[in-house]
C-alpha cells in the first residue's frame, strides 16, 4: 500500500515539475491557480487514504486543448476530403455540379428535387442499401444530377466513386477491391459499354460484387425503363435485375441540354455573322 502511495506521489511531483507556472499564477487554499483564469491548476486527491495535489487544466489551458484539437480534426477531415475527392474519378466540370447551380424549375424539376433530397437522407440510404437509376434521353441532365449528389456527399466526407462504365471495363478489378471503402458507387452511362461477354462479364461482376457488399449504387442510362424490366438478352437481364432491386428508377425528360446550347451557338454565329 505504501509503495503505491509513494508511486502517486512521485507520479504527481513529476507532472508538477513539467506544468511551468506562469506569470500571475498564485497560490490559494494550497493549490496552485492560474494567473489568467483565475481557476485551479491543481487539485487534491485522496489515494489510499493520501491526500496527493496532482496538476490538472484550468479552464484556458482546457480552451486551449479543445481548440488544438478542433484545428486538428479539421485539418484531418481538409485532407480526406481531399484524398475522396482524388479517389472519385471526378473531372473537374463534373466536380463542379452542385445542387445550389441546377435548375429547380425546368422539365426535370421533381428529378433534381428527388436527387437532392437522396444526397440529404443518404445516411438513411446507405444503411438500406438503396440506390438510384437515373434515366431518359442523352444530354437531359442525369450525369450532372448525379455528379451534384456526389459532390454533395463529399462535402460531408463520404466515399463516392463516380465513373463510366466504358471506362470501368478496364478497370473493374481496382473498382472490386475497393468495394467495400466506398460508400457511394456512381456509374455513368449503363448500356454504352462494349457488347461483347467480356464486358458483360466485367459489368456483372462489380454490380453483383457491389450487391454483396451491401451498399448502394446510382446508375446513369440512355435506355428506357422498359428495357431493364424486360430485357430478352439474359447477360443484360441478370445486370438488370441487380439494379431494379436496389435502385429507385428516375425519369430525366426533354430535349438534351447539349443540342439546346449547339442550337444556342449557331444562332449567335448567324447574327455575328450576319448569315
Amino acid at each position: 500500500m505504501d509503495k503505491a502511495v509513494d508511486l502517486a506521489r512521485m507520479f504527481a511531483k513529476t507532472m508538477s515539475e513539467k506544468c511551468t507556472p506562469q506569470n500571475g499564477d498564485y497560490i490559494k487554499d494550497g493549490l496552485l491557480h492560474c494567473g489568467k483564469c483565475n481557476t485551479p491548476a491543481e487539485c487534491r486527491m485522496i489515494f489510499h487514504g493520501e491526500e496527493i495535489i496532482f496538476p490538472t487544466w484550468c479552464e484556458c489551458a482546457k480552451l486551449a486543448a479543445d481548440e488544438r484539437e478542433r484545428r486538428s480534426a479539421e485539418a484531418q477531415r481538409s485532407v480526406r476530403a481531399a484524398e475522396l475527392r482524388r479517389l472519385s474519378l471526378m473531372n473537374g466540370r463534373l466536380s463542379e455540379c452542385t445542387f445550389a447551380g441546377a435548375n429547380k424549375d425546368g422539365e426535370n424539376s421533381r428529378s433534381m428535387i428527388i436527387c437532392e433530397r437522396y444526397a440529404e437522407k443518404f445516411p438513411k440510404m446507405l444503411a438500406d442499401n438503396r440506390g438510384l437509376l437515373l434515366f431518359g434521353s442523352v444530354g437531359t441532365g442525369k450525369t450532372f444530377a448525379a455528379a451534384c449528389i456526389a459532390n454533395a456527399l463529399l462535402e460531408r466526407n463520404y466515399s463516392v466513386v463516380m465513373t463510366s462504365l466504358v471506362t470501368l471495363i478496364d478497370g473493374a478489378d481496382d473498382i472490386i477491391r475497393r468495394m467495400d471503402d466506398i460508400d457511394l458507387l456512381i456509374l455513368d452511362d449503363l448500356g454504352a459499354e462494349r457488347s461483347t461477354d467480356y464486358g458483360f462479364e466485367r459489368i456483372y461482376a462489380v454490380a453483383d460484387a457491389r450487391y454483396r457488399s451491401g451498399k448502394p449504387v446510382i446508375y446513369t442510362s440512355n435506355l428506357p425503363l422498359e428495357t431493364f424490366k424486360r430485357s430478352e438478352d439474359i447477360r443484360c437481364a441478370r445486370i438488370y435485375d441487380r439494379v431494379l432491386e436496389r435502385c429507385y428508377p428516375v425519369e430525366f425528360r426533354g430535349v438534351s441540354r447539349r443540342k439546346r446550347e449547339a442550337r444556342r451557338g449557331f444562332e449567335e454565329m448567324n447574327e455575328l455573322l450576319g448569315v
